[in-house]
């Protein structure tokens, strides 16, 4: 069959039988992908673009790295699936390697299949570790899409899926968009700490179980929280007896250019929840990386939860590759001065040149531009502009990722410099051509 044929039989495939998340499904043209290498994606007629969406922000080691490839290989001539319930080397081998780069204090890990389930077991953990019910998390956020993870998440899609209980949402520092009616990080920081008091407050600390943050709010717009920010949550989780839960899904594993994205912040939190950039995504995978105080609430008590494919020796392998190729070849350390360097200077550049950008923010090369009509009123652009830019991009070579009224700029963790600076000149042009 002809190149272009199959790009065409994965529409009609693609039409006919697939469900998107998401999505009004009689209203999206997914763009097909046949294959990778590193930074770059094509179709099956050839035509390549530059992943400066890294998917779901998740294959931070890129496309096809050789070393996970040949570890799931090996894996897979080895032993395919096993039950959670037995001991399996590879699954030891990944929890140690993952274990070795949390702080001090966690020893264990408990696998899920994602994110979302991920946050949902942590959730469990929480409350069955205090005997409280109540979790706290911010509106800008996303946790998943399972019962507790998507009651959690901030966003509208919680909306019409708010089904579990004990759910309660409060602002988190956004300084561009204050609700504080802050001028300065420190003022931002400070007013957002009183205000998450005051709901812990009203809601009854003796009810409250956990506050569950993603370190940096990814999907919501990549929200770096000033300084102090994370600190004075973990102060006041301490104060009263709540469990602090850290969302490391989008954020860890070398994204901000720091195996985690809190190690930046000087907070250690009770739980740390991960799934994308541990093996990017190569096999499905998750977890929870649970610290000693919270884990030896189970050494005798039952945890009533687990899943079929917890630690399945595929994706545990593929950790393991992973984990290993990105220490072994400095790839964390290639994220950080790309983003310091590179990436974030370049941004900045533009948004000296286009006043519709009315932000930009982030680090390493986990990057949010954020689109406005009036620079002066911050008024966001529409989603007809989002949609032309997108397909700008892409047009001229650029598979971007964009929320809301925002760009996404977020390569692999291994781009290299060079294309980077083809990147910026992509959205240079697609910019001057709006």
């Amino acid at each position: 069959m002809a190149t272009d044929d199959l790009d065409t039989r994965t529409r009609e495939l693609d039409r006919a039988h697939v469900f998107h998340s998401w999505s009004a499904q009689a209203l999206i043209d997914p763009v097909p992908i046949a294959g990778g290498s590193g930074t770059t994606v094509w179709d099956h007629a050839g035509t390549r673009l530059l992943d400066f969406s890294s998917q779901l922000v998740n294959v931070n080691i890129g496309h096809q790295h050789p070393a996970v490839v040949d570890a799931i290989t090996a894996q897979a001539e080895l032993l395919t699936t096993i039950a959670p319930s037995t001991a399996n080397l590879a699954r030891g081998e990944a929890a140690k390697r993952i274990v070795d780069l949390a702080p001090d204090g966690f020893s264990k890990v408990f696998f899920t299949n994602g994110g979302a389930d991920a946050n949902e077991n942590a959730i469990r953990m929480a409350r069955l570790h205090t005997g409280r019910d109540k979790v706290l998390s911010r509106y800008r956020s996303y946790h998943g899409n399972t019962g507790a993870a998507i009651a959690a998440t901030g966003d509208w899609r919680r909306i019409p899926n708010e089904y579990a209980r004990g759910h309660v949402h409060f602002f988190g520092p956004y300084l561009y968009r204050s609700e504080f009616w802050a001028t300065t990080p420190e003022e931002e920081c400070e007013r957002a700490l009183h205000h998450l008091r005051r709901v812990i407050e009203a809601e009854g600390p003796a009810t409250i179980a956990a506050i569950l943050l993603e370190s940096i709010p990814g999907t919501a717009g990549i929200m770096v929280p000033p300084p102090g920010y994370l600190a004075g949550v973990r102060r006041l989780a301490d104060e009263y007896g709540i469990l602090l839960i850290l969302d490391e899904v989008m954020s860890g594993f070398g994204r901000t250019g720091r195996w985690f994205a809190f190690e930046g912040h000087d907070v250690v939190p009770d739980l740390i929840t991960f799934a994308k950039g541990v093996n990017s995504g190569y096999v499905p995978i998750g977890g929870v990386i649970i610290s000693d105080a919270v884990a030896a609430t189970f050494d005798e008590r039952v945890f009533p939860g687990g899943l079929t494919y917890s630690g399945h020796p595929l994706a545990a392998a593929s950790i393991v590759g992973a984990l290993d190729a990105m220490q072994d070849e400095g790839i964390v350390e290639n994220a950080r001065r790309v983003g310091e360097d590179v990436l974030g200077p370049g941004l900045r550049a533009l948004a000296e040149r286009h006043p519709v950008i009315g932000e930009v923010r982030g680090e390493g090369v986990f990057w949010a531009l954020e689109l406005v009509a009036d620079p002066v009123t911050r008024e966001p652009v529409a989603p007809a502009v989002i949609g032309a830019l997108k397909k700008d991009l892409m047009a001229r070579g650029l598979l971007p990722f964009a929320a809301d009224n925002r760009i996404h700029v977020v390569p692999p963790c291994v781009v290299t410099d060079d294309e980077v600076r083809r990147a910026l000149d992509i959205y240079d042009a697609a910019f001057a051509a709006l």
